[in-house]
């Protein structure tokens, strides 16, 4: 079933232009929206998210328009920057106790799960976590209130090896309860462990929006991974 609809995006800035940008998504798939930096996968996440307002183009979720539902749409769907920058010194219980009054679905149960999985104390401050923490502590915030979706801009950026592989065992498992995982990233080898679809957007446009399956059949030559199928791909549209 389809969850979210992106239909013909567009978003022009004085150097760069989100050019009718169109995919879908469903409810127990992870989808990888992979290009590299300057692409435009965040411009498209918080055009998604109503964080920026597209010139053209329309944002389904639940088959609703977010421009005009996005108060019950995003309490229906977990977000995350990769970062967290808001109340740094606070508590982590204190910052908690704020977010958890928005969401009625807030679950204390999930919450302490996560909070253990990823070694959080509550105690510090987000300004004391490192980096990877950082990532760890705004992805806990987002799987903590039920969502039926998750919307992450680079939610592994900063974490070791270990961590990105126990964050995709996690994605793993909430697609198999149904929820939508929807991620960008530039770390293609998390895209080749545990994504079903691949987004790919080069230079403000999209390239390909299909199951990994499909991508490696149609894109990728004898012996390639998809990392290298990008860099080549990247590679020759540099040349157009």
């Amino acid at each position: 079933m389809i969850i979210a609809e992106v239909q013909n995006l567009v978003k022009e800035y004085q150097s760069f232009k989100l050019n009718d940008v169109s995919f879908s998504l469903e409810n127990g798939r992870i989808a990888g929206f992979i290009g590299r930096n300057g692409a435009g996968k965040t411009t498209t996440i918080k055009s998604m998210l109503n964080l920026v307002h597209p010139d053209s183009g329309c944002v389904r979720f639940f088959g609703k328009p977010i421009a005009d539902n996005e108060t019950e749409i995003k309490r229906r769907i977990g977000y995350s920057t990769g970062t967290i920058s808001w109340y740094p010194r606070k508590k982590i219980c204190d910052v908690v106790s704020i977010v958890k009054r928005f969401y009625k679905t807030w679950d204390e149960a999930t919450y302490r799960k996560y909070l253990e999985l990823f070694s959080i104390d509550e105690t510090k401050t987000p300004s004391e976590l490192s980096e990877g923490m950082k990532v760890k502590l705004n992805l806990l915030l987002a799987l903590s209130h039920k969502s039926e979706m998750l919307i992450l801009d680079e939610p592994t950026s900063g974490l070791d090896p270990f961590s990105r592989n126990e964050i995709c065992e996690i994605f793993t498992n909430l697609k198999n309860d149904g929820v939508a995982v929807f991620f960008s990233t530039h770390i293609i080898s998390d895209i080749e462990k545990c994504a079903d679809d691949i987004i790919y957007i080069s230079q403000g446009k999209i390239i390909a929006t299909m199951p990994k399956k499909d991508f490696i059949s149609d894109y990728s030559r004898t012996g390639e991974t998809i990392e290298d199928t990008i860099l080549r791909m990247e590679g020759d549209m540099s040349h157009v």
